[in-house]
């Protein structure tokens, strides 16, 4: 008598459980690190219908003057430093000798007095940067 043998099909399953695990945990990682890559100093922006820059334009030297007044380069290690006015005047030299076309923007916070915004602005223009720019915010709504 012969034993007649079942043949067994092969599972052609993909198994997603560890493709889930990775998923999760890159995950994680990308909510851990977003909040990190935001640059410096949080400044409450003014409102204002303007043009954004082209998107072919070179990446803008950014000086931040915050609701106190102070002011801060965007490049560097000590980005988040409060920088003095001679200092300014000679990182944003330097940084225009190398690269002479780098626009260079104001980002003033909403409650920043005048007269701090309009001297970043006049230092700026001491060291040879004619057109200087301002950040805002799109207007809401």
């Amino acid at each position: 008598m012969s034993r007649q043998r079942k043949r067994r099909r092969p599972v052609s399953e993909i198994n997603v459980v560890p493709y889930i695990d990775v998923m999760l945990v890159l995950l994680v990682i990308f909510m851990i690190t977003a909040p990190l890559l935001t640059q410096g100093v949080k400044v409450d922006l003014p409102n204002a219908d303007a043009e954004a820059l082209p998107p072919d334009a070179e990446e803008p030297l950014v000086i931040t003057v915050n609701a106190a007044g102070e002011f801060f380069i965007d490049t560097g290690e000590d980005a988040e430093q409060p920088v003095s006015p001679a200092r300014l005047q000679q990182r944003v030299g330097a940084i225009r000798a190398q690269k002479p076309r780098t626009p260079v923007m104001v980002k003033g916070d909403r409650d920043a007095g005048y007269g701090r915004v309009v001297e970043a602005m006049v230092l700026l223009q001491q060291v040879g940067v004619a057109d200087v720019g301002l950040i805002t915010d799109p207007p809401e709504g």
